[in-house]
């Protein structure tokens, strides 16, 4: 056990790093980073009264289960958190010199290419629901013991989504979660909005069901090691730290003077910190708590049911994603559904048939929903998550910044497009697509019937990486049997002869407008090509390129807007082999109505393609 005279030695030494760091790169946030110092010592290297640890952690095997985990939110503090690494023997002292260099994994904000980095973090409000995942997976499906520890900032404490992770954590009692606030004061261009009141967040933070305890000088190892000793007593609620510390705290010239948010220390003014602490400290670490060796409880893996529609039979694709979580939850043991308040719609509730214990309410809070999914995922779970395609929207930052964690989560968007009728603009997501199409390495999938929507499931869960499944409101004929397969990348070529005039490409619900126009244009003696666009990215270019050249053209008809839609997925497509491409999209503003009505007034319907068909063939 490190005594204070030891911890405090240890502060002055991942100061002096946090400004060489930061001033050899010649850039990064040391000023944010000094004043968490100490709230970080004594985390890891203090004890209570009783000698009992606050943090326990396997130095050599981040993965082990029951590892406490560490999770700094305000990422911009990173030269703090990879000192706080090299303080425990994780990285030699050394490596804090290559912070910031194109080929260390000492990157500005924290990825996961440096080992101990919990979740990619820096966009900030995104930690404390990061953390809500990572503790509920703790108490509810592992089992374990282990704690989950965020750093938060007091600037990122105005953030809508940390109230959302602050509200779901008091409903699921999360004792398991501890919250720390670095109440420096001080943010990028002046005062926080509280200042230095650290009554103003210990009050907010306790109306929410949490406990709080103040820490009037978090510069002060005693003091911060006497608030965690709560830690160890709380049982039925998650626990937050709120520290008064100083942003710049150990360097005089800069302590508590704004100005100095993301920006190191010049050479000259670094050479007189080092005086002001001593000159240079020698290099020393302490061990870490072992944590107990626990695992969790053991599950057998089950047998997923075979599928069993018929053809014709209308079923809404929102019930395949329904059906296929039911379905395939016994052969999955860690598949776990995540929805907001909309189960009944998204059809997610089907899992609790089987699995009630793997299905989480997440309540009308996107944000926190999609960040407690990648909590889940980073300790061993298949997320699948789920709301309206609209307010999926909401949470875009915390889907961006997943996938630099290397998520692997499911969405899933049900009553997407104008289709959805009479709940009007506010409800129809025309711009889902797009945004999925720019998470990098995404896979977007578009079912139009039952069967494909199951198959797209099994597909997106084997998928490494965000997969987004794109589900209709209406029931919808069955296409396919039971046994089609639809690998990621592909395409169905469901009309075809060697006298196609045009190509018709669509997916979903526009999809069966399609069909039913092929049919009426071959009563006319018109042949069209159509085809399945189910797997939107990554798209079958190939497919899509021999359309175009024996066929001349191609119209794509979906219910999305233009831009970023399949259209503009087919064009790229065929862009090293171009032929006319007509986009039928949602060009208007759309109002409530009936689907029939509202696709009509698109020019996304049956009548839509037939005219443009005509319009095209001559």
């Amino acid at each position: 056990m490190a005594d204070i005279a030891t911890q405090k030695k240890l502060a002055t030494l991942m100061r002096y790093h946090i400004l060489s760091s930061t001033t050899k790169a010649g850039s990064g946030h040391p000023t944010s980073s000094l004043s968490g110092v100490e709230l970080m010592v004594a985390l890891l290297f203090g004890r209570s009264g009783t000698g009992e640890p606050f943090f326990r952690y396997r130095l050599q095997d981040p993965s082990f289960p029951n590892n406490d985990r560490l999770i700094f939110s305000k990422g911009h503090a990173s030269p703090l958190f990879y000192a706080t690494w090299a303080a425990a023997g994780g990285l030699d002292w050394k490596e804090m010199q290559t912070y910031r260099q194109f080929d260390s994994p000492l990157e500005g904000h924290p990825t996961r290419r440096f080992r101990y980095t919990e979740a990619a973090t820096g966009s900030l409000g995104q930690g404390l629901s990061i953390g809500v995942g990572m503790a509920i997976n703790g108490k509810y499906l592992d089992a374990l013991p282990y704690r989950t520890f965020v750093l938060l900032g007091d600037s990122e404490m105005a953030e809508g989504s940390q109230w959302e992770a602050i509200q779901l954590a008091a409903h699921y009692g999360l004792h398991n979660l501890v919250g720390i606030i670095d109440v420096n004061r001080l943010g990028q261009r002046g005062e926080t909005m509280y200042g230095w009141d650290i009554d103003a967040y210990v009050d907010r933070v306790e109306s929410f069901g949490w406990q709080a305890v103040p820490v009037e000088d978090g510069q002060d190892v005693e003091q911060v090691a006497a608030a965690y000793e709560t830690i160890l007593a709380i049982r039925d609620r998650p626990l937050m730290i709120v520290a008064h510390t100083t942003k710049g705290a150990g360097v005089s010239d800069v302590a508590n003077k704004n100005g100095w948010h993301g920006k190191p220390l010049p050479r000259d003014e670094f050479e007189k910190a080092v005086a002001e602490m001593g000159g240079v400290p020698d290099p020393f670490t302490l061990e870490l708590a072992e944590p107990e060796a626990l695992h969790p409880p053991k599950r057998e893996d089950g047998e997923a049911k075979p599928l069993h529609y018929e053809k014709g039979e209308e079923v809404a694709t929102r019930s395949g994603y329904g059906n296929a979580l039911q379905r395939l939850a016994p052969a999955m043991p860690n598949l776990v559904a995540l929805d907001a308040e909309v189960s009944n719609s998204t059809r997610a509730e089907y899992i609790k048939k089987v699995a009630e214990d793997r299905f989480f309410e997440m309540y009308i809070a996107e944000q926190n929903m999609v960040g407690a999914a990648l909590g889940l995922q980073l300790r061993g779970r298949t997320p699948c998550v789920s709301t309206f395609a609209a307010f999926m929207e909401r949470a875009y930052d915390q889907v961006r910044m997943s996938r630099y964690s290397d998520a692997k989560l499911l969405f899933a968007g049900s009553h997407a497009g104008v289709s959805i009728g009479q709940d009007g603009p506010s409800q129809m997501a025309l711009e889902d697509i797009a945004y999925f199409r720019t998470i990098l390495d995404s896979a977007v999938l578009y079912p139009s019937d039952a069967v494909s929507a199951e198959r797209l499931v099994e597909e997106a869960l084997k998928y490494d990486g965000i997969s987004y499944l794109r589900t209709t409101r209406a029931k919808t004929p069955v296409l396919y049997a039971n046994d089609e397969q639809f690998p990621l990348g592909g395409c169905k070529v469901l009309r075809q002869s060697n006298d196609d005039k045009t190509t018709i490409v669509a997916a979903g619900i526009t999809l069966h407008e399609a069909l039913a126009a092929a049919d009426v244009l071959a009563e006319r003696g018109v042949s069209v090509r159509v085809i399945d666009l189910y797997s939107v990215k990554p798209i079958d270019a190939g497919t899509l390129t021999i359309a175009a050249r024996e066929t001349g053209s191609i119209i794509t008809v979906e219910d999305h807007s233009a831009s970023g839609g399949i259209g503009e997925a087919v064009m790229a497509a065929i862009a090293a082999d171009p032929c006319p491409v007509h986009v039928l999209a949602v060009h208007k503003k759309p109002r409530s109505g009936k689907p029939a009505e509202l696709m009509a007034f698109e020019g996304i319907d049956k009548e839509a393609i037939i005219e443009a068909v005509m319009r095209i063939a001559g």
